[in-house]
């Protein structure tokens, strides 16, 4: 290149010279991809962002169930329902149960 053409670049000359409509569209379509671009990064930001809380949420749950789940099996124990039913007088059987058979009448 001249020394004359990089002066002509340095100073704006192209944007002013009689085909300066063609590298004004080609400026304002650049312009328009940067922003596209620009946008689409923030979107994509944004979703990361939100699937880390959402995952953060998920193992929050997670343990708050394996938690529930805990504290239901130390209810359901045997010991833990005779503790509770003798508070209100009530006691397991001394004599096992015993299977009752109904013969039919045919």
């Amino acid at each position: 290149m001249k020394k004359q053409n990089i002066y002509d670049i340095l100073k704006g000359k192209f944007l002013i010279n009689d085909d300066a409509i063609k590298n004004w569209r080609f400026i304002v379509f650049a312009s328009f991809l940067a922003l596209i671009m620009i946008a689409s990064s923030h979107w994509a930001d944004e979703k990361v962002h939100k699937i880390a809380k959402l995952n953060d949420e998920v193992k929050q749950l997670k343990s708050q169930f394996v938690d529930s789940r805990t504290a239901l099996q130390g209810l359901r124990m045997e010991s833990h329902i005779t503790e509770e039913v003798a508070k209100i007088g009530l006691a397991p059987s001394k004599n096992p149960p015993k299977k009752i058979r109904v013969k039919s009448q045919e």
